[in-house]
């Protein structure tokens, strides 16, 4: 439960602080829910308008890339996920997912945090250590009939408030409330979060995945060497215009990452 009646995630609370005029002006929040993605999916296939956002205290089976669980503690943190029913091809939606990252580290930037986004869905924090820890996750999925676009939900996780994480985790993630030292009001993150996406995605609509690589590179923590898959190593030097990680290996070949772990 949240003790502080300023930090709960309400719907109205939510619209006090959106600036936007379509995305998450349909705003579900839900004590507790399988996934917010999952629900979200749901209500495009029902026939839902572009623009319903899904949000949720708890999730039971949330789900990050990969496969993995994603730690989806009560009251804490937020777990929300965005329909979106774009016009571009389904070859171009892909780069969304670094859009999405763009758009959580713009909305966090102007509450004194210093985001840096890891190709290809992870937003990062630096801690007083100089490592950088995750704090925020996407997850982008879509619906397509050959080439066609049906829906698109972007699902995104942000540790807000959280200051104990599982063993697993401990050493590579964090919060806002951990790093700023205070606690964080989820609606205003999640209505930043909306009022960042929103000219992004149109911008997005209009140009395609130009506008979304562009956006990510602001944040990137490029160049930064890595591995991927522990195959293939070297220096990840940006993304090409389709979304891919332009990595350079020790013997200076160029390779593009259309998937795969990258790690430090």
């Amino acid at each position: 439960m949240v003790a502080d009646p300023s930090l709960l995630l309400t719907a109205d609370r939510v619209a006090a602080a959106l600036g936007t005029r379509w995305l998450g002006r349909t705003l579900e929040t839900h004590a507790a829910c399988a996934s917010t993605s999952d629900l979200a999916a749901e209500r495009a296939r029902a026939g839902a308008p572009a623009g319903v956002v899904i949000a949720a205290d708890e999730q039971t089976a949330g789900r990050g890339r990969l496969g993995r669980s994603w730690h989806s503690p009560a009251g804490e943190n937020l777990y929300v996920s965005l329909l979106l029913r774009p016009a571009r091809p389904a070859a171009e939606i892909p780069p969304l997912t670094l859009l999405a990252g763009a758009a959580v580290a713009r909305a966090i930037a102007p509450l004194g945090v210093s985001p840096r986004l890891k190709w290809p869905n992870d937003v990062q924090l630096v801690d007083a250590a100089g490592a950088r820890r995750k704090l925020a996750g996407v997850l982008t999925e879509m619906a397509s009939a050959g080439a066609r676009v049906e829906h698109v939900v972007v699902g995104i996780g942000v540790n807000v408030n959280t200051t104990a994480f599982p063993e697993e985790l401990a050493a590579r993630a964090t919060s806002l409330r951990s790093t700023l030292g205070r606690p964080v009001d989820r609606a205003g993150v999640l209505a930043a979060i909306l009022n960042a996406f929103e000219p992004l995605y149109e911008d997005f609509e209009r140009r395609g995945p130009g506008v979304a690589v562009a956006a990510f590179t602001e944040f990137a923590a490029l160049p930064d060497r890595c591995r991927v898959d522990d195959r293939l190593s070297g220096v990840a030097l940006g993304v090409d215009p389709d979304g891919a990680l332009r990595l350079q290996d020790d013997a200076g070949q160029i390779h593009r990452v259309i998937s795969g772990e990258v790690q430090p």
